[in-house]
């Protein structure tokens, strides 16, 4: 058994790059860059002092908006070599919800691309920090480089790096962060990193429930550097594997189970900057990939390409199929025809660093398609009555909770909320409703909560609901999720109108676009004059997602989803 270790995320690369110097660490078959573990440990240390020649202090929060790219593995590690909490932005966020992020987390910088996809990161931020685009871009490193921004709107921002080209007037750019760490000594960076404990928090993502708003999760080195261990464990990972990583860093998919799990074993890192089904194909060919990450979606797309049967997989043995429910005819293709005989399905969630339940590559495959697997090892896990908190007899459904090293510190600054989460005894309550069997594996059947989870990206409802109803016609708002056949649910939105108001479903999808991400955004909106009630007066959200089953003609998507 994996056992427990009580490490920093530095002392972990530390030791990985003495043992493995030479092998590589991360490898961008799109870009040409290879960088051995040596190599690696050297670009991380040179970001962790221009970081401190920043001025970010141990304990400071510093936010990363990007997509896969190098540089957000290096700052990873760079921030945890000196005590600084990453703090990881969606990159399909829109302006309020960067603003809202940005400020909960008294972020005191923001590293971000110019942009992905069809979103300008650039003019996202100068709309809620326009000082920076009056500002004048630093020539050299120096003075002029470390010198902070001002932002009324959140004044507690000192900067903002691009960590890509164009240069632009008024942003520091990562080269000048990578200059500025030659004015800090190694001895400087030891000692900054000798004031470090394992118990700190490291890093950050924000969550939301299915009431109020994001909350920030905090985990600790101890969370998640054990996790990732015990993650890759369970695929029999090793220095010898090559790992393509198509999921994004800003989830713990990415960046624990993926590159901190990598560096736990010294296995080679092979990120794509974004999902694309012939890059991934081309990568595990090209860099002869031993394992592979995705959400079902991902694999979907990679088996149905129309040239999958030209590229040779015959390389990969494992991996992990996560982030929602994963449909057994996928995992069954997986198995055969990618030839990924020791794939394995993952369960979990950001407040538990997020792997609670894996299966392993000895299950029989049955057990790998139709459950989430088993407890990780030094991982304590209870099904109870939500009513009444007591444990159930196995095949009776309930509530999982889950205890140990791998449950969040807590959610920042939200006391309240981190006592509804996490009970007097320690135990985090999960929310899902969970059956386990005589041998201990785990089926999850249900959420107690509404979250929508539509291609492994978790969607609160409060959320959008909140937002709609900013809307100068809705009354009231109901967001539920339906099942889809492709990318596991869609979000469905029940609108009230004010009275004498009309209002077309394209005229909702409109009001939607550039404010809140892609996926928030109704597929399908349906105006009705009332909801179905409790005699309390509770909406039956329940009665809502059957109602537009029927209507919607999904009910063949929604056998998949609960098959």
């Amino acid at each position: 058994m994996t056992e427990l270790v009580h490490k920093t995320i530095g002392q972990l690369l530390d030791e990985t790059a003495q043992r493995f110097a030479d092998r590589e660490a991360l490898v961008y078959p799109e870009l040409g860059l290879r960088l051995t573990y040596r190599e690696f440990r050297d670009r991380v240390r040179q970001a962790a002092k221009g970081l401190m020649r920043l001025g970010i202090q141990k304990g400071e929060h510093i936010a990363v908006w990007a997509p896969n790219v190098p540089e957000w593995v290096i700052l990873q590690f760079a921030s945890a070599t000196i005590g600084a909490v990453l703090v990881t932005v969606n990159t399909n966020y829109r302006t309020s919800e960067l603003a809202y992020l940005l400020e909960q987390s008294d972020s005191v910088a923001l590293f971000l691309t110019n942009g992905f996809k069809r979103s300008d990161y650039v003019a996202m931020v100068e709309e809620l920090c326009p000082e920076l685009a009056a500002g004048t871009m630093p020539s050299t490193a120096g003075e002029a480089a470390v010198s902070a921004v001002r932002c009324g709107r959140l004044p507690k921002l000192r900067h903002v790096v691009l960590l890509d080209e164009p240069r632009r007037p008024g942003y520091l750019h990562w080269s000048d962060v990578v200059a500025l760490g030659a004015e800090v000594s190694d001895a400087e960076l030891d000692a900054r990193a000798a004031q470090l404990s394992p118990d700190d928090v490291i890093n950050m993502q924000y969550t939301s429930g299915t009431t109020g708003f994001p909350k920030g999760v905090m985990l600790t080195h101890v969370n998640i550097v054990n996790n990732a261990r015990l993650v890759v464990a369970q695929m029999r990972l090793t220095h010898e594997d090559r790992l393509c990583i198509p999921v994004p860093f800003f989830h713990c998919f990415g960046c624990v189970m993926g590159t901190l799990g990598c560096v736990s074993v010294g296995a080679t890192m092979v990120p794509l900057i974004a999902f694309d089904a012939q890059k991934v194909l081309e990568a595990v060919e090209k860099e002869r990939c031993t394992a592979l990450y995705g959400v079902p979606t991902m694999f979907i797309a990679e088996l149905a390409h129309p040239d999958f049967g030209r590229y040779d997989l015959s390389s990969l043995r494992t991996g992990i199929m996560a982030g929602s429910p994963c449909p057994i005819e996928v995992m069954r293709q997986v198995v055969e025809r990618m030839g990924c005989r020791e794939i394995t399905i993952a369960y979990g969630q950001t407040e538990s660093s997020p792997v609670i339940t894996q299966t392993s590559v000895d299950d029989p495959l049955e057990r790998r398609v139709t459950t989430v697997g088993r407890p990780l090892p030094h991982t304590e896990v209870k099904i109870v009555d939500p009513q009444t908190g007591e444990p159930v007899p196995p095949g009776v459904p309930g509530e999982l909770c889950t205890r140990g090293y791998l449950v969040m510190k807590g959610y920042y600054k939200m006391p309240e909320q981190t006592a509804q989460a996490i009970d007097a005894e320690g135990w985090l309550h999960t929310g899902d409703i969970a059956v386990m069997d005589e041998e201990g594996y785990v089926n999850i059947t249900g959420r107690l909560k509404d979250m929508i989870i539509r291609g492994g990206e978790n969607i609160y409802p409060r959320e959008i609901e909140e937002f709609l109803y900013t809307h100068p016609k809705i009354l009231d708002v109901q967001v539920v999720g339906v099942p889809d056949p492709v990318y596991g649910e869609q979000v469905m939105a029940f609108i009230r109108l004010k009275p004498g108001e009309t209002m077309t479903e394209d005229e909702v999808r409109a009001y939607c676009e550039g404010k809140i991400a892609h996926y928030k955004i109704p597929k399908y909106v349906k105006f009705v004059d009332e909801y179905p009630m409790t005699a309390s007066g509770k909406v039956q959200k329940y009665k809502l997602r059957e109602m537009a089953i029927r209507e919607l003609g999904l009910e063949a998507a929604r056998d998949i989803e609960t098959a």
